[in-house]
């Protein structure tokens, strides 16, 4: 490979180190860019992941919330229907004993 060379300039061991330096510094310079683009790929993945769980952690305490208060209405709406049936209740039974204690009067007097 070596050429000796008598007055031209000699480029075979010359040349063959300068392709030598350019495939390295291409092939560097390919798995730097690689390497640069998998990392930034890598980052956005990463950060669309944490996205997703974040939004997903919100849509369940969301629902979370949205039953707890629907179970609290639904109990709400229980103890006033209840309270309202027992007031009904004493008022019926209230006029019920008044309207016999007034009959039996009225049965007395005559």
């Amino acid at each position: 490979m070596l050429e000796w060379c008598t007055l031209k300039p000699c480029f075979s061991v010359g040349s063959g180190v300068v392709v030598v330096v350019v495939v390295v510094v291409v092939v560097v310079v390919v798995v730097v860019v690689v390497v640069v683009v998998v990392v930034v790929v890598v980052e956005i993945v990463v950060e669309a992941a944490v996205a997703v769980v974040v939004v997903v952690v919100v849509i369940v305490v969301a629902v979370v919330v949205v039953v707890v208060v629907a179970v609290v209405v639904v109990v709400a709406v229980v103890v006033v229907v209840v309270v309202v049936v027992v007031v009904v209740v004493v008022v019926v039974v209230v006029v019920v004993v008044v309207a016999i204690g007034g009959g039996r009067r009225r049965m007395e007097e005559m």
